[in-house]
C-alpha cells in the first residue's frame, strides 16, 4: 500500500476528533447566542453550565466515542475509493447511532446536560464540521490523483471476459491506472494492450513499475499460481484474484491462522458480532419509539376493526384456534402479531376454495386476486400497511427486526427450495428490501435475490434507507 494511501486513512481520525470538538464549542457558543432571541429558546440556568475545561473533557469524552463508533463502522479505511458523498451518508448514519449513545449516557446516569438544545446543535455541528473537513481531504486526495500521484498500477493476468469487466470499471476510478495484461493472445483485437506471456510476468512487473496484480484466469496450474505469488512477495506488490465460487457467494471473510495454517471464514452477513450488537440497539430503540409514536393509530385501528366487522382485534389464532405463528431466523418458530384484516375463520380458505385465484404461481406464496375475505377497515389497513404495526411489539421481544427478509407461514417455508432458505440466515423484518422495492409485483426468486443481497451487504445505512422508504410509501399507500 502507498504511503500516500495510509496518509489520507489515518488523517481522517485526528480529523474528526478535531471537527467533533470544534462542533460542540460551535454549538455552545451558539446556544448562548439564542438566548439573546426572545421566544427562541429557554434562559439558561448559569448555576449548573459547566466550566471551559469541563465542557473540554466532555467534548472530547464524546470525539472519542465517535471516533470508535466510525472505527467500528469501518469509516477509517486506509484505502479511499469513497464518494464523498457516500461518505456524507455514512458520517450521518453513524452519527445517529452516536447521539443515541450519548442520551444513553444521560439517561443511566440520570444527569442532564446544561442544555438540550446544545446537544442537538453540537451534532448538526459536529457531522458538518465532519463532513466539511473529509471534504477537502477527498478534495486534496483526488487533486493529486488527477496528477498521476498515489494511483495504483495495475496489471491484469487474463484476456478474458472478466478482465474486460474490471477494465471498463477500473478506467473510469481515478485511483487507478490500467497498464495492459498477461494472456494469450486473442484473434480478434485486445480491449487493452497485451504486455506479454506469464513467463515474463517479473520482467513486466519490473519494467512497467506495477503496484498491483488482478488475476482473473483461473485454469492456470497450481505451480504457475504459486509462481505468480511468489514474484508478488518477492516485489512487494499486491495480488488478488477473482474466485470462481466461493469468493462469487459472500463478500464477508474473515482470515485466520491456526497454528501456521492459513484459515478463510466465509460469513453470510456482517450482521455478526458489533454488527448484530449495533442492529439490535437499533432495533429496540426504533420499535419503543414506534410503538409511542404510533399508539394513538393503533387506538382508533382497534376501534375501526371492532366497529366494522365481528371477531377480534388483532389476528392471533388461525381456524382451528392455533396460535399464528411465523418462522424466523435459523427456522424458529415465533408468535405473530398484527391487526386482524380479514373476517375471522377464512384463513384456510386460501387453500381450498379460493386456491384458483392465486396470483402468486411463481413461488412457494399465496396472494388472492380480490380477495372476498378482506374487510372495508381491513382493505384500508392493508393498502397503508397499518396491518403490520403490531409487529413493532415482535420486534421489541427480538423474534424480529425493524429491516430484514419479511416472515412467512410454516406451510410457505416447507415449499422453499434449497437457495430460498439463505432468507433465514437473519431475523425478518417488518419491512425490508424487497417490501420498497416492489413488493408483492416482485416475482419470489427476485424477491430472494433482493433479501440476499441486504443479507450479504447489510449496513446501519441501508436499513435507514429502507426505513425511510417504507415511510414514504406508507404515506403515498400501496395498491393491492
Amino acid at each position: 500500500m502507498k504511503r500516500i494511501d495510509i496518509f489520507f486513512g489515518i488523517i481522517k481520525i485526528p480529523l474528526d476528533f478535531i471537527m467533533t470538538i470544534l462542533g460542540f464549542f460551535a454549538a455552545f457558543q451558539l446556544r448562548i447566542l439564542t438566548e439573546k432571541l426572545d421566544g427562541f429558546a429557554k434562559p439558561i440556568d448559569y448555576s449548573v453550565i459547566p466550566s471551559s475545561k469541563e465542557y473540554f473533557i466532555f467534548s472530547a469524552t464524546a470525539a472519542t466515542a465517535l471516533v470508535i463508533i466510525f472505527a467500528i463502522g469501518r469509516m477509517y479505511s486506509l484505502k479511499s475509493t469513497t464518494k464523498i458523498s457516500q461518505e456524507a451518508k455514512k458520517v450521518i448514519a453513524y452519527g445517529i447511532v452516536w447521539t443515541m449513545a450519548i442520551i444513553t449516557y444521560f439517561f443511566f446516569t440520570r444527569t442532564f446536560p446544561f442544555s438540550r438544545l446544545a446537544i442537538l446543535y453540537s451534532w448538526v455541528l459536529a457531522i458538518l464540521f465532519i463532513i466539511g473537513g473529509r471534504t477537502i481531504i477527498n478534495g486534496i486526495e483526488r487533486t493529486l490523483l488527477n496528477y498521476g500521484f498515489g494511483q495504483n498500477r495495475i496489471l491484469l493476468i487474463g484476456n478474458n471476459k472478466i478482465s474486460k469487466q474490471l477494465f471498463r470499471l477500473l478506467k473510469k476510478d481515478k485511483n487507478y491506472k490500467i497498464i495492459g495484461l498477461i494472456g494469450k493472445k486473442k484473434n480478434k483485437r485486445n480491449f487493452l494492450k497485451r504486455l506479454g506471456p506469464i513467463e515474463k510476468l517479473e520482467s513486466i512487473i519490473q519494467k512497467h513499475q506495477i503496484d498491483e496484480v488482478i488475476q482473473t484466469k483461473s485454469s492456470t496450474s497450481k505451480q504457475t499460481d504459486e509462481q505468480i505469488l511468489e514474484i508478488c512477495d518477492l516485489h512487494h506488490i499486491s495480488y488478488r484474484f477473482v474466485p470462481d465460487l466461493i469468493g462469487l457467494r459472500t463478500t464477508n471473510i474473515i482470515n485466520e491462522t491456526i497454528g501456521t495454517i492459513p484459515i478463510i471464514t466465509l460469513k453470510p452477513t456482517p450482521l455478526d458480532g458489533w454488527g448484530k450488537v449495533i442492529k439490535r440497539i437499533l432495533d429496540i430503540i426504533g420499535a419503543f419509539i414506534g410503538l409511542i409514536i404510533l399508539s394513538p393509530i393503533f387506538l382508533i385501528t382497534a376501534i375501526a376493526i371492532k366497529i366494522d366487522s365481528k371477531g377480534p382485534v388483532f389476528f392471533t389464532k388461525l381456524d382451528n384456534g392455533d396460535p399464528v405463528k411465523r418462522v424466523g431466523k435459523k427456522g424458529k418458530l415465533f408468535k405473530f402479531y398484527k391487526f386482524r384484516s380479514m373476517h375471522p375463520n377464512s384463513h384456510n380458505l386460501r387453500y381450498t376454495e379460493l386456491a384458483k385465484n392465486n396470483i402468486r404461481t411463481d413461488g412457494p406464496l399465496v396472494k388472492i386476486k380480490n380477495d372476498p375475505r378482506v374487510t372495508r377497515v381491513g382493505k384500508f389497513i392493508r393498502k397503508y400497511n397499518i396491518d403490520e404495526f403490531p409487529q413493532l411489539w415482535n420486534v421489541l421481544i427480538g423474534d424480529m427486526s425493524l429491516v430484514g427478509p419479511r416472515p412467512h407461514l410454516p406451510e410457505e417455508v416447507e415449499k422453499y427450495q434449497k437457495n430460498h432458505r439463505f432468507v433465514l440466515t437473519i431475523k425478518p423484518g417488518i419491512t425490508g428490501l424487497a417490501q420498497v422495492s416492489g413488493r408483492s409485483d416482485l416475482k419470489f426468486d427476485d424477491e430472494v435475490k433482493l433479501d440476499r443481497f441486504y443479507i450479504e451487504n447489510w449496513s446501519v445505512w441501508n436499513d435507514i434507507k429502507i426505513i425511510f422508504k417504507t415511510i414514504l410509501h406508507f404515506f403515498k399507500g400501496y395498491e393491492e
